[in-house]
């Protein structure tokens, strides 16, 4: 089931307000994680519309012509998530089940709550979860920011203290990309978190597979694997189609040397019978 629900009449529906609302539980959970609080701003505009993905800039798809070369990123499943220096990664997980649901990144006093959802073939699906948190979150704001319009969210956390959010979401082929910005990455724009963390979430390479998922549902998810376990498990897989293949199978088109030579016991009769 996703995070988002759905309803007859568009961003009216209750599943859809119920989903809103776990949205801005997630980031009191989000902001929470900051070490310190900070003070609602409000974020300076930038742009409404995020042009250039999967040319120009990510968060990339594993199909883009200019995808980067992520053999060195960390596989989560859905995603992969590129290197920086310093940063603290905390993996979700299902208590129960012990599903990975997403990762928070920490960086300084900021961090960005990472999740992949499937989307529609053909339309994009920030826009309607950007109008269901609104309709949500009576404090949300729209805003432009350096991923398009993005939200401004209050949020209040213990100690009653109010917290500014950015939610922030990139539509992609078939997917979307969501990230919630806390700390100074979410109240410092021009600050040195907020555009490492910019980069870190742009930087992000997609691979949203082709299992058959509801729109807003949560790509798959895996615990993380890093380069080198990809790389020695790659190398083990070669190593065993070596072993199944055929002792002294011919390799590549046949030359000269290698003609095979077919004899038989057919021979040939009369070309004519007689018949008197």
């Amino acid at each position: 089931m996703g995070l988002f629900g759905f309803g007859k009449k568009k961003h009216q529906s209750e599943e859809a307000l119920e989903a809103a609302a776990e949205e801005n539980e997630e980031a009191v959970d989000a902001a929470e994680n900051v070490d310190e609080a900070q003070e609602v701003v409000a974020l300076p505009e930038s742009s409404a519309e995020y042009e250039g993905r999967g040319d120009e800039r990510g968060p990339w798809d594993v199909e883009d012509e200019n995808v980067p070369d992520y053999d060195e990123y960390l596989d989560m499943g859905s995603y992969y998530l590129p290197f920086l220096k310093g940063i603290e990664l905390r993996v979700k997980a299902n208590r129960a089940t012990q599903q990975v649901l997403g990762t928070t990144i920490t960086y300084g006093s900021s961090s960005v709550e990472i999740e992949a959802f499937a989307a529609p073939k053909t339309l994009g699906l920030w826009d309607d979860v950007r109008a269901d948190l609104i309709e949500a979150n009576k404090d949300a704001k729209e805003v432009e920011g350096v991923f398009g319009t993005e939200l401004a969210l209050p949020v209040t956390v213990k100690g009653g203290r109010k917290v500014l959010t950015r939610i922030v979401g990139v539509d992609g082929p078939r997917w979307m990309l969501r990230g919630i910005f806390s700390g100074k990455a979410a109240t410092d724009p021009e600050g040195e978190e907020a555009k490492a963390l910019n980069q870190f979430f742009a930087d992000i390479v997609v691979e949203r597979g082709d299992d058959p998922l509801a729109p807003r549902d949560l790509i798959p998810m895996h615990p993380p694997v890093a380069p080198a376990e990809r790389k020695a498990a790659k190398a083990a897989a070669e190593e065993a189609e070596q072993k199944t293949e055929i002792p002294g199978k011919p390799k590549g088109p046949f030359d000269s040397d290698q003609q095979v030579e077919v004899k038989t016991t057919l021979s040939r009769g009369p070309m004519f019978s007689e018949v008197r």
